[in-house]
């Protein structure tokens, strides 16, 4: 889907796992792949030979940093404790204010639900309050994920925390 709508993609920069292959098929389909690497990580994370454009940088806040002025957006897709990271860190930023940019949550055979549990039980004990707890939007498919990011913002450029950056168009996978 994101070759199909001119989608870019920008990540976290590795060759391997799950965003090392979607990095393959965004360059091999014409799109600019940008991967944002730590240069520690650089021995563990990237094997072979690198896709598109890679920028390495001094630490993980300054990927963090230049990631999120790539993007319109933020998706999550099923992962680790990076990925929760990432993801907690980006829903903190729109609940201070630091962006407005809509944060995606890829729930694949409800990778997520736990999570999304517990982020209502927040609520419901007054941790989070409503509003921030609707800063997150998830669906079960990329489509549908999409379609729902779509009616939040019009976007330019979507960042995947596994990074998909947007142009022209405003949908991905």
């Amino acid at each position: 889907m994101q070759v199909e709508r001119n989608i870019d993609l920008v990540y976290g920069g590795g060759s391997i796992g799950l965003m090392g292959l979607i990095s393959q098929v965004v360059f091999h389909g014409g799109r600019h792949v940008l991967g944002i690497i730590p240069k520690t990580l650089m021995p563990r994370e990237i094997t072979g030979e690198t896709i598109g454009e890679v920028r390495a940088v001094s630490g993980m806040h300054q990927r963090k940093a230049e990631m999120a002025r790539q993007a319109d957006a933020f998706i999550a897709l099923p992962g680790g404790y990076g990925t929760l990271e990432e993801l907690l860190e980006v829903i903190t930023w729109a609940q201070l204010g630091i962006h407005d940019k809509p944060v995606g949550l890829l729930n694949v055979d409800g990778y997520y639900n736990s999570l999304l549990s517990f982020m209502d039980k927040a609520v419901d004990e007054g941790f989070i309050t409503p509003a921030a707890r609707h800063i997150i939007v998830s669906a079960h498919t990329a489509q549908e994920l999409m379609s729902k990011l779509e009616v939040h913002k019009l976007l330019i450029n979507i960042f995947f925390l596994f990074l998909v950056k947007y142009k022209n168009d405003v949908i991905i996978c």
